[in-house]
């Protein structure tokens, strides 16, 4: 699927390479090691599918993470011809970082864990932008599914508790420290404990009739 000519902003995507044992290490006690790990792979192809559905192929790039050069990413960079670029080491905030400071103009940034986002919410968030210094889509657990920036600030993402539930109220904080404006158009919900797979079973969404059940 290939968005409009039209349409063309920045976005990037975090993953990790689909490594049983490596992704979705909270969803083992419930699907095994290699059922989370062909989750987070469909999961990773949904993101994909998603953006692709709100912004050129050219204006993607995936970063990856465990292995840069896993099948998987040469597959979908080869197919939807999408760009491919290492993780930095540090810690999420660091590497959120600079994956919106290589952009070249104001976009967005999402991982693969998020099952509701669409192609509407992300051109949604990207207009926020003409008028807030930064969008976010927090999660119902704490965090956030998505983040855009007018423009990079490493102290946005400074002395956060990453993987917790005060990721976004701290991330709050640090926007109103830098004085900045926030767009938060939606509250969502994303997969990483056992108890999200009956939501995300029942979700409308496509992403469970691929190839058959995640286990």
């Amino acid at each position: 699927m290939c968005a409009d000519t039209h349409t063309h902003f920045p976005l990037a995507i975090l993953a990790k390479a689909p490594i049983p044992g490596q992704v979705k290490t909270r969803l083992m006690p419930a699907l095994g090691a290699e059922g989370a790990c062909r989750l987070h792979e469909r999961l990773l192809q949904h993101a994909l599918d998603t953006a692709l559905a709100a912004t050129s192929p050219h204006s993607i790039t995936l970063w990856t993470a465990l292995d840069h050069d896993h099948p998987v990413f040469r597959e979908l960079a080869d197919r939807h011809g999408i760009r491919l670029r290492p993780q930095p080491k540090g810690d999420l905030g660091q590497r959120m970082s600079q994956a919106l400071q290589a952009m070249e103009g104001p976009g967005v940034l999402i991982g693969s864990d998020c099952p509701a986002l669409t192609p509407a919410l992300l051109e949604r968030c990207q207009r926020a932008l003409s008028e807030a210094d930064a969008v976010f889509l927090p999660v119902e657990d704490g965090g956030y599914a998505l983040v855009g920036v007018r423009r990079a600030d490493p102290r946005l993402f400074t002395a956060i508790d990453w993987g917790t539930n005060r990721v976004m109220k701290q991330t709050r904080e640090r926007a109103d420290a830098l004085g900045w404006r926030l767009a938060c158009p939606a509250l969502l919900w994303d997969v990483d404990r056992p108890e999200d797979l009956d939501r995300l079973a029942n979700h409308s969404d496509p992403i469970m009739s691929r190839g058959g059940q995640y286990p």
